[in-house]
């Protein structure tokens, strides 16, 4: 008989006495509190309406609440819809937590109404058995809302590359097989030069620049299409679209970084103790800023720290722990056990947009001389760059959380030589020697001087 293990509640678990519970809709809710019964000790009293998802309706229910004593108020996540009603409520001064629509889920088999689903949630959250989801603050909220949205518009950008390449194909002009991307200085030049007018392959290859001179003779045979003036005029709506797009990224780029330095808690500490927006800009910094620190990260830009930092939040005890941060954006398999049998369950859903970075900063630390490129390289050859990319995301994430967990940590890279100088280098001898033994040889090992 194994030792018993005790495990205390966590804070969410605790017993409520007098809550609320709103089963959301897009035009309105439907509102259900649970309080003690005023005339039989011990019995509990349910109360439902319908609330209008209107401003002045949810201060006013908001207002009713604070004066029934309610102590939490529970909003399940449907689509953007909750957002009217936790905000607003919020604003009132309630306590209001969001709860994944899996965790609220009512039996099954039994009947699929508004009144009862609001009645089973407000039971749930009485019992203790919801545990809120994360919802940052109203700061880290807007600077989510510029860097998802740039991050939209690069996704944009991209998709109209992509599109001019497909009208190149269309004319038969192969530069894009010859020019590593339609984003070079080169290639783009001699797009212009087509837009123009200018249809000599001699002439258009003469553009290229920098090493693609050499490929001289390769850009003349891939600039011999049919380029005409209806591609020209379609080329030309399409950079025209880049280059909007690109002014628009930089506007957004410079918003968010506006808003982080607006955050005290993103600050630094100079040399001389003082803090600021721009204080920790340099090395030498006792503590440099949330987004400096974590651009020290290989792999990780300013840019992409920005949208980090608008994921996760600058708070981290929100998070027990790395692996809980980890688990939350979805980089783990679940825990799936059943009697002697263990099995690697499938992974939560996650914050799509958090994964979405992670695995940009881990590609790019992939082609790095670093820790991080070198533990990706070593997963890749065995399981693939699928599982790499996943694996260094996570390592990643949990750098991340050290980070900002103690605004004094700086990232030390492990080198990319960490793994040699941890094997068991007379394990590696027997199990080479082992493997020449198998094909019929004798082995002698001498150590050179």
């Amino acid at each position: 008989m194994s030792r018993p293990q005790v495990i205390d509640d966590e804070e969410h678990e605790r017993i409520h006495d007098r809550v609320a519970a709103v089963d959301v809709a897009k035009d309105s809710g439907m509102v259900c509190t649970r309080t003690p019964h005023p005339s039989r000790p011990g019995a509990r009293r349910s109360t439902v309406w319908t609330v209008k998802a209107r401003m002045g309706t949810i201060r006013a229910l908001g207002r009713q609440l604070r004066k029934d004593g309610i102590e939490i108020v529970t909003l399940e996540s449907t689509s953007d819809y909750w957002r009217i009603w936790f905000f607003v409520l919020e604003a009132c001064g309630l306590a209001v937590q969001l709860v994944n629509a899996a965790q609220a889920k009512n039996l099954p088999g039994r009947p699929k109404t508004d009144k009862l689903d609001a009645q089973w949630l407000a039971r749930l959250t009485e019992l203790g058995l919801l545990r809120a989801s994360f919802v940052p603050p109203k700061a880290i909220r807007d600077l989510r809302d510029y860097t998802r949205a740039r991050t939209r518009l690069i996704q944009e950008r991209t998709r109209c590359w992509q599109r001019l390449e497909k009208l190149l194909e269309g004319a038969l002009v192969k530069v894009s097989s010859v020019a590593s991307k339609l984003t070079t200085v080169s290639a783009q030049d001699m797009i212009k030069a087509m837009i123009a007018g200018e249809r000599d392959p001699q002439v258009l290859a003469g553009l290229a620049r920098t090493r693609m001179r050499a490929k001289h003779d390769d850009l003349v045979a891939a600039l011999d299409g049919m380029f005409d003036d209806h591609h020209g005029e379609l080329a030309a709506l399409l950079l025209d679209q880049i280059a909007f797009l690109g002014t628009r990224i930089a506007q957004l780029g410079a918003r968010a970084a506006d808003l982080t330095a607006a955050m005290p808690e993103a600050w630094g500490i100079n040399p001389d103790g003082t803090t600021g927006p721009d204080a920790g800009a340099t090395p030498e910094a006792p503590v440099l800023s949330a987004v400096a620190r974590l651009a020290e990260i290989p792999g990780v830009s300013e840019d992409l720290a920005r949208a980090i930092i608008a994921e996760v939040g600058l708070d981290m005890s929100r998070f027990p722990d790395a692996a809980h941060l980890v688990s939350w954006a979805g980089l783990c398999p679940r825990a799936s056990q059943s009697g002697p049998r263990t099995r690697a369950g499938k992974k939560n859903q996650g914050d799509s947009w958090l994964r979405s970075h992670l695995g940009q900063a881990a590609t790019s630390a992939a082609r790095t001389t670093t820790f991080l490129g070198e533990r990706y390289g070593r997963i890749a050859r065995r399981r693939g760059k699928a599982k790499a990319q996943v694996a260094v995301a996570r390592s990643i994430l949990i750098i991340i959380w050290h980070l900002l967990s103690d605004p004094a940590a700086r990232y030390t890279d492990l080198g990319a030589g960490y793994y040699q100088t941890r094997l068991d280098t007379d394990r590696k001898i027997r199990n080479h020697i082992r493997q020449i033994q198998a094909l019929g040889f004798d082995v002698t090992i001498t150590k050179t001087a």
